[in-house]
């Protein structure tokens, strides 16, 4: 028996743009209330309901069914005996929580549950803000929204560069800057002076600058300084960088500052939108790139450059909740010996790898963009592969990796979902 009340305030919010990544399975069957304990209320409309079982509160509130643990409850309370609003932290020693607690009392009115606990101490939460934090609402939101494409819908877009003055001086420009990155994993600066230093000046408006075996801000031509395909004249298959570090960098920062010769074409796709193609068409393939861990790594001895770096994780990484993806890790240059599961798994994983590899190889998920001096280029390097096609005569690149948290600290600070 459900306990009546309250109109239908809210639907659960799904983000905003970008294509959706689909929801895990729902747990098998519904809960039982063993014994369930009903608080009627004066009836009212049907879309909100609750209902107490023995370790939870079942609440149905608009076309969202919560189930709320006890513990959880007490665990999360605002007041101010157990929240600093001033610092956002949690005061109340989780570890003091009862683990068999239960309320005592239970009332809803328009807006508000409230939990009476057997020491008398009343806790208050908003039915939205119970609506958007608990495990059911997360599960209908997205963490980033995005928009996935390939060469044709960027294209068609017609996403502007933005103008270095604009991106340094003013708050719009950085914020128009920053939308466009979140959205597409991709952006563009352009009327930079072609130096390092200026090139450094444009990173440090976003970010930290992400120090690395490369150094700090690195600069390089096809001298083969380093043990690395990119320091020569070939061409580069697509690739995301660092997949030997445990967390691979953010976002890295390209800026071509000469090139006198032939060729030389950056590549970019979106691997997010060849992810879905694969999960679309395959699920059981996005499935076990997800799940199956590798290692990658960086052996280095050339020159004064000694360096053995090993990360591990699997090619697609997704939240559990929703199934979101949020980083691809991509390098078939550095992914090292496979190892890490049994034969019978092996070929599997060969078969997902094929599916995933021939959609980001697809022609028409190709974006080609000439790099050029004066425009520099900020990649989401969890999301967009890049590669390069061979050339000739002497090119120079200088750019840098940016630490990821500030770079969507900074996006989050003017008000974009990041």
């Amino acid at each position: 028996m459900w306990c009546q009340r309250l109109p239908w305030l809210l639907r659960g919010r799904r983000g905003s743009t970008g294509r959706r990544w689909p929801w895990l399975p729902r747990g098998p069957g519904p809960v039982l209330a063993v014994p369930a304990r009903c608080h009627p209320t004066a009836p009212a409309s049907p879309c909100c309901a609750w209902q107490l079982h023995r370790d939870h509160l079942e609440l149905r509130y608009g076309s969202t069914v919560m189930r709320l643990d006890f513990v959880w409850l007490r665990d999360h309370c605002r007041s101010a005996s157990c929240y600093n609003t001033k610092t956002n932290q949690r005061s109340l020693d989780t570890a003091s929580v009862d683990l068999a607690i239960q309320p005592q009392a239970v009332r809803v009115d328009e807006s508000t549950l409230f939990l009476t606990w057997p020491d008398g101490h009343v806790t208050r939460y908003g039915l939205q803000w119970l609506a958007r934090n608990s495990y059911e609402g997360q599960k209908q939101q997205v963490m980033h929204p995005r928009i996935l494409w390939n060469a044709e819908i960027y294209q068609q877009a017609q996403v502007p560069s933005i103008d270095c003055r604009s991106f340094l001086e003013t708050d719009e420009g950085l914020k128009e800057f920053l939308q466009n990155f979140l959205l597409y994993g991709i952006a563009f600066v352009e009327n930079v002076t072609p130096t390092k230093e200026d090139t450094e000046i444009l990173a440090k408006r976003i970010s930290i600058i992400r120090e690395t075996i490369y150094g700090r801000m690195w600069y390089f031509t096809s001298d083969f300084s380093r043990g690395d395909t990119a320091y020569t004249k070939l061409a580069l298959d697509r690739h995301t960088d660092t997949t030997y570090f445990q967390e691979p960098c953010g976002i890295q920062v390209f800026h071509c500052l000469k090139h006198e010769g032939t060729g030389g074409r950056t590549l970019l796709v979106d691997g997010f939108y060849a992810a879905e193609r694969v999960l679309r068409q395959a699920p059981e393939h996005f499935e076990l790139l997800a799940k199956v861990p590798l290692k990658h790594e960086y052996v280095e001895n050339v020159g004064g450059c000694h360096n053995h770096m090993i990360g591990v994780g699997p090619v697609l990484n997704v939240y559990p909740w929703n199934n979101e993806l949020y980083l691809i890790r991509y390098n078939n240059y550095d992914r090292a010996v496979i190892n890490t599961v049994p034969h019978d798994v092996v070929r599997r994983w060969y078969h997902a790898h094929r599916a995933l590899t021939a959609e980001l190889r697809r022609p028409d998920n190709e974006l080609w963009v000439k790099l050029k001096p004066g425009k520099v280029l900020f990649v989401d390097n969890w999301r967009v592969l890049h590669g390069r096609e061979a050339f000739t005569g002497y090119r120079q690149l200088c750019g840098c990796y940016l630490t990821r948290d500030d770079v969507l600290n900074t996006a989050r600070l003017l008000g974009l979902q990041a």
